[in-house]
């Protein structure tokens, strides 16, 4: 029964000319106008805001220094060989949907489903994060021309609680209003330049592209013109040293960065209003990730070289500020104006990516819904604009919603993952494709064969040489990297992509597993609730037998159950673990892993309370394992012998024991506590 999870929708079934014309979208999109749209998405937050955190670093992770361009040139490596996957994917399989409809054309549904949920966290998440963003330089900009706005009335109550006065009295809760005694504390500014995105997009995908353009091309020009102001007062002695915390500070500044060119992705969500997109789609997710890297490394030098490493790791450890205009200010204090200009890029560069983020999302939703895994609503087209509406609307009351209250760095952790998981099953699928598939037509392939891994073996070879490590360590990096590319060699750009995604995952906090197994547990119970029912492949409407389709939805909600409950545990004894094996650091590394092993152990350490444990646990305790069972019943009381007796009775077995783990869990957490 399990092996109907991986289904995958016909490569035929995907163009869109067979859909019915009231569920098809309009095609004025070409190749300028696709490529300024991924410029749009990529540029935006990562130049204008991380750029400083990349070089100074943080308390956790290491500043690249002027090497800041070296991390650059290693992040768009990096997405380029996922962004030759999606060109492959793209121009195969031209619909809307990006990974999601990639994945269920090659991984089956329950990849796809896995990945298209796993978009949202990077689209619509990713894009409170990006609201925050431009609610704070907004609000910077705005101060320029005189124009103050309340603290209470730009940020969020975790955010605000940590700004104290020099009386140890938390100033914004003070001067907030106060209804019934509770600080009214929301993010006024981020709300309403969502609200206005979304208006901008129900009104239309060519009016969209067309302000997309404007923004795009003003973003341009500020870049030009602060590497044209700065380059007048770069000091060269500010590039050296050049490494101050060597290849782990050039890493970690690379995986920082790596939100500055998540965008190119988006751009393959407009296939079905793109003309000739076999052909255009390419062009536009390589052309746009080719600029915005030039534009990338330029910035970065001049940034790099208007400030000194010690003084801006310096400035940003007692202050929050725009890191270009720091820059700009700290080289002459004179040049007013010109941060000006700066401060005003900054804002129109956010708005270019919440456009296109606020453009990608719903057409997911709307390939989705499409499929049947979401409900009906989300695929309305409207009837004058053509443009999925609702889904745009629902779109922006999420964003919206949680812009006004969440904390900007709870939203990027959650980005970070499922960004890079995504990248991850992009790369898988075209591997499988070209093993199941292999004499399909493509009008673009990802390249492969020996020259092209001779080529990349020589550059990793280069590399590998030129890092401060021990001619041992370099001996056993080379040989194993031998092995890997001769391996790999017919799928060169796919296994790369996969092992650099891994290599920037971890950098990532240990938080973020924990984040993305709950954000995946919800997601599991929205799809064995409403998906495995209504899905136009393996559905229930479309099943001849509908007691077989009870027993199958019955066996797939508690096999799903089982797996999202482990993976959750499993992702919380690793966050306790790394947390207890920091905390051991004076031993030595054998000893440091058993003194943490020993740590997890202890059962107070498990009945800690993590929201992001509890309430993805409840969710599949009082709603996942209740419909399973029922389900089963169903098919039980329906059944006339004795065929699917097994997988009903394994169902009724499976969800009762993980139900009753999970309240069990739920009560001794809250008996310890309370």
């Amino acid at each position: 029964m399990l092996g109907r999870l991986f289904h995958c929708k016909s490569l035929e079934a995907a163009p869109p000319d067979s859909v019915p014309s009231a569920y098809q979208l309009r095609r004025t999109l070409g190749p300028v106008q696709l490529t300024l749209l991924g410029i749009g998405a990529i540029i935006g937050a990562g130049i204008f805001a991380t750029i400083g955190t990349a070089a100074a670093g943080d308390l956790s992770r290491p500043g690249a220094g002027p090497a800041l361009v070296v991390s650059f040139v290693i992040t768009a490596i990096v997405c380029g060989f996922s962004a030759l996957c999606y060109a492959e994917f793209a121009a195969l399989v031209p619909v809307s949907g990006s990974a999601y409809s990639y994945a269920y054309a090659t991984l089956g549904e329950l990849v796809a489903w896995i990945i298209g949920w796993d978009l949202i966290i990077e689209y619509a998440v990713g894009n409170i994060a990006v609201a925050i963003s431009w609610a704070n330089y907004c609000k910077t900009f705005l101060a320029g021309f005189g124009l103050s706005i309340p603290d209470w009335l730009s940020m969020d109550y975790r955010t605000a609680a940590k700004i104290i006065d020099t009386a140890g009295v938390q100033a914004v809760y003070r001067d907030a209003p106060h209804v019934f005694g509770v600080p009214v504390i929301f993010n006024l500014l981020a709300m309403f330049i969502v609200t206005v995105i979304t208006v901008v997009l129900v009104w239309g995908i060519r009016e969209s592209a067309r302000v997309n353009t404007v923004m795009v091309s003003i973003k341009i020009l500020v870049l030009l013109f602060f590497i044209f102001i700065g380059c007048r007062w770069v000091q060269p002695s500010n590039w050296t040293p050049f490494a101050p915390n060597g290849w782990r500070g050039i890493s970690a500044g690379a995986a920082i960065v790596f939100f500055a060119y998540i965008g190119f992705d988006a751009v393959s969500t407009l296939a079905e209003e793109t003309r000739d997109p076999q052909r255009n789609l390419p062009l536009g997710i390589l052309a746009s990730l080719v600029v915005c890297t030039i534009f990338y490394v330029v910035v970065a030098a001049v940034f790099t070289g208007l400030i000194s490493y010690p003084d801006l790791k310096a400035t940003l450890a007692t202050q929050q500020a725009e890191p270009l205009t720091l820059a700009l200010e700290h080289a002459n204090p004179q040049l007013g104006w010109a941060i000006q200009i700066v401060a005003f890029g900054s804002v129109i560069a956010h708005t270019a990516v919440l456009l296109v983020f606020q453009l990608g999302q719903p057409r997911i939703f709307f390939a989705m819904a499409r499929d049947g895994l979401l409900p009906p609503v989300f695929r309305a087209v409207h009837p004058r604009f053509r443009t999925p509406y609702v889904s745009t609307l629902l779109t922006g009351v999420f964003v919206a919603g949680f812009a006004t209250i969440a904390s900007i760095d709870e939203m990027v952790d959650l980005t970070n993952i499922g960004t890079l998981f995504a990248f991850i099953l992009v790369c898988a699928g075209i591997i499988i494709l070209r093993r199941t598939d292999p004499a399909r037509p493509r009008p673009f392939r990802v390249p492969c064969g020996w020259g092209w891994t001779l080529m990349l073996y020589s550059g990793f070879a280069f590399g590998v040489l030129l890092c401060p490590w021990s001619e041992t360590s370099k001996a056993v990096l080379l040989l194993l990297g031998a092995v890997l590319f001769v391996l790999s060699r017919n799928y060169i750009f796919p296994v790369l992509g996969i092992c650099s995604c891994l290599y920037l995952v971890y950098y990532l906090p240990p938080t973020s597993w924990l984040r993305f197994a709950a954000w995946l547990n919800c997601g599991f119970v929205v799809y064995a609730g409403y998906g495995v029912v209504h899905s136009r492949l393996t559905g229930r409407q479309h099943s001849r037998q509908p007691t077989e389709h009870d027993a199958y939805a019955a066996y797939v909600g508690a096999w799903l159950a089982l797996v999202g409950t482990t993976l959750l545990f499993c992702m919380r004894g690793f966050d306790l673990w790394l947390a207890a094996f920091k905390k051991a650091e004076e031993v030595a590394s054998f000893t440091q892993a058993g003194v943490a092993f020993a740590a997890i152990l202890r059962p107070e350490s498990w009945l800690e309370v993590s929201w992001f444990l509890i309430l993805p646990l409840s969710l599949t305790a009082f709603v996942l394992c209740p419909l399973t069972i029922r389900r089963a019943f169903r098919a039980k009381a329906a059944e006339t012998g004795d065929r699917y007796k097994r997988e009903i009775t394994m169902s009724v077995a499976v969800a009762s024991v993980v139900g009753f783990t999970t309240i069990t869990y739920l009560l001794s957490v809250a008996v310890f506590h309370y």
